[in-house]
């Protein structure tokens, strides 16, 4: 017998193929939106994994510095290193500051750290060129996507940094560079006004003492202990708020990236949406244009049956070759985005999965036509 899906094909492959590959740049956008969301979570926990820290201590009743202002005293880490269930401990900043380079401004968090602790936040592995910092003043270490070169000089606040090192893959939740300077610069830049501010403030009685400020104090535990033992102990204690690991973790994801990841869902949805009806309009056209066809086809006995496998095969047919194309399309592209996409296979085969059963949901419109034919109008012209 007669393949009629193939046959039919070879004789639309023209449009066939144009519409594949229309609904294929469509949903080659979804697995981008996917892909974006994704690698929101992988930039979310780059500062995590690199600090490789047990908890979190932060201002009492915040979040912590990911999520909102978060102030505590830099001396606090002397206490916390006087309990028996701390193996080290060091206070930390961040700041959102603005790099100047030629004529543009590069929005960075800058993270704030002492560089004779027990605790770095830069990743060895993650260094390509230069070192770490080794000087309280006037270096940073920048990641590779600000554009700057060793040597380079960065005016920030008051003072000119000069970069001794640059990393690859440092960046905060939003995609923007993470640049590391030592605490002392650090808290310099965030807390210490400019001249004419401090002589205001001193006319008007109020003396600047933010010097000694921190966002937040981070910490290993012995292995001995417990996390949240520890952490619940601090902070009746310290009256300070303290996180687990595996709790920073779920405010970032569920405080900081939730909205965008509920606008990228909803977009998706979409998408695939506007997919499907696209897919069930081309099908339904494709079989109106045969209905004198199909009329023949039933009046010479030919059962429903082997019609509708017909219709269903050729929707199937264009969903998946749509979905190879948008697969071809999404490799080509996503590295042009500004943010960072992290294509996954399972996200691949999930859209798979949905390209199929939304493909067989489409031929429904195309299959209720050819149900409906009426076999004698093959005889009425």
């Amino acid at each position: 017998m007669i393949h009629l899906a193939k046959e039919d094909i070879r004789h639309t492959l023209g449009k066939f193929t144009v519409t594949a590959m229309g609904v294929g740049m469509l949903l080659g956008i979804v697995l981008i939106m996917i892909g974006v969301y994704r690698g929101m979570i992988a930039d979310a926990e780059v500062l995590l994994k690199d600090l490789d820290v047990d908890l979190w201590i932060v201002q009492e009743g915040t979040l912590g510095p990911f999520a909102e202002a978060s102030r505590i005293h830099e001396d606090l880490k002397y206490t916390l290193k006087g309990y028996d269930a701390i193996e080290k401990c060091e206070a930390i900043t961040f700041q959102n500051i603005q790099m100047p380079k030629a004529e543009k401004q590069i929005s960075a968090l800058a993270i704030g750290y002492d560089i004779y602790g027990a605790i770095n936040p830069i990743n060895p592995h993650r260094l390509i060129a230069g070192r770490v910092l080794k000087s309280e003043h006037y270096e940073i270490v920048v990641s590779d996507k600000t554009l700057f070169k060793l040597g380079d000089k960065i005016k920030l606040g008051r003072n000119f940094y000069t970069v001794v090192g640059v990393t690859h893959g440092t960046v905060n939740s939003g995609g923007d560079p993470l640049v590391y300077l030592s605490l002392k610069d650090a808290q310099e830049l965030q807390f210490t006004y400019s001249n004419k501010r401090v002589q205001t403030d001193r006319a008007r009685g109020i003396i600047n003492r933010d010097g000694h400020l921190v966002n937040a104090i981070v910490a290993t535990v012995k292995p001995t202990y417990t996390l949240n033992s520890v952490a619940g102990e601090l902070e009746k204690w310290l009256h300070k708020s303290v996180y687990t690991r595996a709790k920073q973790k779920e405010v970032l994801t569920k405080f900081v990236v939730e909205k965008a990841s509920k606008q990228i869902g909803l977009f998706t949805v979409i998408l695939v949406g506007v997919s499907t009806i696209i897919i069930a309009l081309i099908i339904y056209t494709m079989t109106l244009e045969k209905m004198k066809e199909i009329s023949i086809m039933k009046l010479i006995g030919l059962p429903n049956f082997t019609i509708v496998k017909m219709i269903v095969e050729e929707t199937l047919l264009l969903g998946v070759m749509a979905f190879v194309f948008g697969n071809i399309f999404s490799h080509l592209i996503y590295d042009k985005f500004p943010k960072h996409v992290q294509l996954e296979a399972s996200d691949a085969l999930m859209l798979f999965i949905i390209v199929v059963i939304a493909s067989i949901f489409a031929s429904f419109i195309g299959v209720k036509k050819v149900i409906s034919a009426d076999p004698t109008a093959a005889i009425g012209g």
